[in-house]
């Protein structure tokens, strides 16, 4: 496994910055060219099965850690239950 040392400059597919990773330690999405999306996606991003003709012409494109970390950051704000307080109405004092 020499070539999953060697360090290669690529493009990150979510923020289009160039920067440098291996292959062994970088994460790759599936995306289908013709659509810019993975091929289990719709436009809408809800889940779908995804064709086998999407699949075969499916390419593995490399996401940037800074992505990674601004996904996970996301996750964890959506998971997380939202503050709200307690609204009263004003009344006669």
């Amino acid at each position: 496994m020499e070539d999953d040392h060697i360090t290669t400059i690529g493009t990150c597919f979510a923020c289009k910055r160039t920067f440098p990773y291996t292959a062994a330690n970088v994460t790759m999405m599936t995306i289908d060219p013709e659509t810019g999306l993975p091929p289990d996606r719709t436009v809408l991003g809800t889940q779908r099965e995804p064709s086998p003709e999407a699949l075969a012409r499916s390419v593995p494109e490399p996401v940037c850690p800074d992505c990674l970390a601004r996904a996970r950051e996301f996750k964890e704000r959506m998971s997380s239950p939202a503050p709200f307080e307690t609204w009263r109405r004003p009344g006669p004092n």
